[in-house]
C-alpha cells in the first residue's frame, strides 16, 4: 500500500450533468507519507505529480464520478493509472450499489460528517475550509473502509430491514505483469500526451 493514494472530490454544478461539474476541493491520503492534503481548483497543478507517482488510486464511485471530472483538468489520462473504485467492486460482489456512509456504518460504526449538497452550499458561502475538512473526513472514511476490506476480505451492508449482512470483497491489486506484483515499480505513470 506504500504508494497508494486514497482520494475524493467535492464539486459544484448540476449533478445530473457531469459536464457542468466544477471541482471545488480534492482531498487525498498518501500512504507513502502518511498524510492528508487538500487542493482547491487553482491548486490542482500541485496534485498531478502525486497522482502520477501513485501505485494505485483508491476511491468510492470514483470511476464514474471523480476521475471523469478530474480528467477535464488534467493534461494526461487519469484512467491509465491503476485504480480501485470500491463502489464498483462492491457492486460486482453484491449486485447492489451502496452509499459509502451505509457501508462505513455497518462495517465500522463510523459515518461521514456531511454530504455533497452541504459542501455545495459551503462553496457558495465561501467556506472553503469547511469543504476541505469535510472532504478529508470522506477520505478518512474511505481509507478505513478500504483497509478493513483489504485486511478482512469482508465488508458489511445494511438491508432494508436494518439487518447487517456480510459481503465478501477483494480489494487486493491485480498483479502487474513482469513486475512481481509491484503496481508501478516506483516510476511515474506515463499518461501525458507526447
Amino acid at each position: 500500500m506504500s504508494q497508494e493514494v486514497v482520494f475524493d472530490i467535492e464539486t459544484i454544478g448540476d449533478i445530473r450533468d457531469l459536464s457542468t461539474m466544477k471541482v471545488t476541493v480534492v482531498s487525498i491520503y498518501e500512504y507513502e507519507h502518511d498524510r492528508y492534503t487538500s487542493f482547491t481548483e487553482p491548486e490542482l497543478a500541485n496534485l498531478w505529480p502525486i497522482l502520477e507517482k501513485a501505485g494505485r488510486l483508491i476511491g468510492y464511485n470514483s470511476e464514474h464520478f471523480d476521475v471523469p471530472i478530474l480528467n477535464r483538468y488534467y493534461a494526461g489520462d487519469l484512467t491509465r493509472i491503476a485504480h480501485l473504485d470500491m463502489l464498483k467492486a462492491i457492486k460486482e460482489a453484491s449486485g447492489m450499489r451502496y452509499k459509502l456512509n451505509d457501508i462505513a456504518k455497518a462495517t465500522l460504526q463510523i459515518e461521514k460528517s456531511a454530504d455533497g449538497l452541504q459542501a455545495m452550499q459551503w462553496y457558495k458561502e465561501g467556506k472553503i475550509d469547511l469543504i476541505k475538512s469535510y472532504c478529508e473526513q470522506d477520505v478518512r472514511v474511505t481509507k478505513e473502509v478500504y483497509e478493513y476490506g483489504r485486511k478482512n476480505k469482508m465488508l458489511y451492508y445494511p438491508t432494508i430491514t436494518g439487518e447487517i449482512v456480510p459481503l465478501a470483497i477483494n480489494f487486493d491489486p491485480a498483479p502487474a505483469a513482469g513486475r512481481g506484483g509491484d503496481t508501478n515499480g516506483g516510476s511515474i505513470n506515463l499518461t501525458l500526451p507526447l
